[in-house]
């Protein structure tokens, strides 16, 4: 009797182990990240594409942190760190504002892009709209609100949310890939002090962008290349609203650049604010940017 019930439900047992690896489209994208060592309810980290074989370390990434059980309110949030396009500050940058949205029941997926030598721009730009476009096409699975998907970005991170969000492509219905065909434009922005002019030209020809660039690297970099990427020559009336905060007397990353990006902002009708700050301490700088964006179920 007990050998002729297994017999039977075999198929049954089978087909249901079928169907679960069916139903997890992000099979095929997770991998182990050193973000998970995080203390956390609940952290993953998948691949931007597939990748067969080996993990590689210069396949861009993004890890998942989840707020807690019966606190999640549906809206997500990207978060790119800074690091000059050279280096990511993954910890200040990523986990600390992660852990905060967390907190007040957003998901966010903190974006590991790819930077240094052999990742020059346009490469980060496209990992973080593939990054949008990934988060939107499994927002079922993430269990998020497929509208209510923001992106922040700190320095240099800012430079490549704003130009994902200005650049933004609706996506390829006809794609194979399911994934390129939801739509890489954030629902909303938030830019920390955002390196939004690191290709702009200077008067002797060089940029932020190359000056960095040459001084961990001694492949050529020529600032003419690179002087199309200036998000704020791209805003339309389709950019997403926009929260900006930068301290007014950065010597590194110039208030002037978000000043011109939130003026085009204005010019073309887009809902934004802008929060200038004095010099402070980045704890207190967190406690002035709290006290401005006001999260909840309804945001």
């Amino acid at each position: 009797m007990r050998t002729a019930l297994k017999l039977l439900l075999a198929p049954m047992i089978v087909l249901s182990c079928t169907h679960a690896k069916a139903a997890d489209p992000l099979a095929s994208y997770h991998v182990r990240s050193e973000l998970e060592h995080i203390p956390a309810t609940d952290i993953d980290t998948y691949r931007l594409w597939p990748v067969a074989g080996k993990d590689d370390p210069g396949t861009p990434i993004i890890t998942v942190l989840r707020p807690h059980a019966g606190r999640a309110n549906g809206t997500a949030v990207i978060v790119a760190p800074g690091g000059a396009y050279i280096s990511l500050a993954g910890m200040l940058e990523g986990v600390e504002p992660a852990a905060w949205f967390t907190a007040r029941g957003v998901t966010a997926f903190i974006l590991t892009y790819r930077v240094g030598r052999t990742a020059r721009l346009p490469i980060p730009l496209a990992d973080g709209a593939r990054a949008v476009r990934f988060v939107r096409a499994n927002a079922a699975a993430f269990g998020i609100d497929p509208a209510r998907i923001g992106m922040m970005g700190f320095s240099a991170g800012g430079h490549l949310a704003a130009t994902t969000a200005v650049d933004a492509t609706s996506g390829d219905p006809t794609s194979a890939d399911p994934i390129e065909r939801a739509s890489s434009r954030p629902d909303f922005l938030i830019l920390a002090y955002p390196w939004l002019e690191a290709t702009q030209i200077r008067a002797d020809g060089t940029s932020q962008y190359c000056e960095f660039a040459l001084h961990f690297s001694s492949d050529q970099c020529q600032p003419q290349n690179y002087a199309g990427f200036l998000p704020r020559e791209h805003v339309t009336k389709a950019a997403p609203p926009t929260f900006i905060y930068h301290t007014t007397d950065d010597d590194l990353v110039p208030v002037a650049g978000s000043v011109r990006f939130y003026q085009a902002l204005i010019e073309n009708g887009v809902p934004q604010n802008f929060m200038p700050i004095k010099r402070v301490p980045t704890a207190a700088a967190w406690e002035g940017y709290h006290l401005r964006l006001k999260l909840g179920p309804n945001f």
